[in-house]
This record gives C-alpha cells, structure tokens and sequence, in this order.
C-alpha cells in the first residue's frame, strides 16, 4: 500500500492492514516461473514433433507445416479441455499454458463450455467471441500497424 494511501487510514486500519499482511501467504515465484517454463516448453516440444512429423511424413514443406501444426495442438487443446485435463495442467503451469496457442484455444472452448446451457447462438457462440473478438480485433490492428511500418521503412530506404 503506498504511504499516501496508508496516512488516510485510522490508526486500528493500520494495524489491519499490517495483520493482515504478516499472515498473507508467500507467493513463490521462482518456482512459478520455473513451472510455467517447463509446461510451456513441453507444449512447445510437442508442436515442434508435430512440425517435424507433417514436413518428413506428410510432405509438407518448412513453410506450411506452420498451420496443421496449430491446428492439431489447437484441437489437441480443446479436447483436453473438454475432458477436464487441461485445467490440471494449467493449474500446475500457470502461465506456461497461457502463451502458446493452446491456452487461448482452452480459454474459448472454457467459455463454450460455461455457457452452453443458454444455447448455441447466444450461450457458446456469443461468449466464445466475447473473448475471441479482442484478440481477433488486436492482431489485425497489430498486423496493419505492423505493415504500415514495414511500408514506410521501404519507401524511406528507396528515397
């Protein structure tokens, strides 16, 4: 709490709010991190396999290997969230589940599920783009932002 904040408060809030924080539990972070690590390179290393598995038995070439790679761990994503795994292994991870493309495959299919008893329209439709839709709306604002930028270095480095 900042020392403005703390001034404002009645000598017993303050006391509180000490209280309060000498019994507040200890946030281990290092082993957080350490976890969200090894959870998002394990999810990482099995998107990699999938790469290397559709480029030397499927044919497909560096480039396009990308898009059945997402695909699979997107449906891979859904279904164990489906099946109530992925929410173990989030738990464990935290946020080394929440940067690859599975977790926000999890996070729609979250919604989808919380919400189908409203119907399919207005229950799974509606909430799973309530949170698709930033992300949606974001990465094409990015995209153009990006090829704006892009355009303009070209044009100045041609003057």
């Amino acid at each position: 709490m900042s020392s403005k904040k703390r001034k404002n408060l009645t000598p017993v809030q303050q006391q509180y709010q000490d209280f309060a924080k000498a019994r507040e539990p200890k946030i281990p972070v290092l082993k957080n991190c350490i976890r969200a690590f090894v959870v998002g390179g394990i999810i990482c290393t099995i998107g990699q396999c999938l790469t290397w598995a559709f480029i030397n038995w499927f044919g497909f070439d560096e480039k396009t290997a990308g898009n059945p790679t997402a695909a699979v761990l997107i449906f891979i994503s859904a279904l164990f969230t489906g099946l109530g795994f992925y929410d173990h292994i989030a738990q464990w991870g935290g946020a080394g589940t929440a940067v690859p493309v599975t977790g926000f495959a999890n996070t729609i299919t979250s919604a989808a599920i919380e919400h189908k008893s409203e119907g399919f329209v207005l229950g799974v439709g509606g909430n799973m783009f309530k949170i698709a839709g930033p992300v949606i709306v974001y990465g094409v604002f990015s995209a153009f932002v990006v090829a704006i930028v892009s355009v303009t270095i070209k044009w100045l480095g041609g003057m």
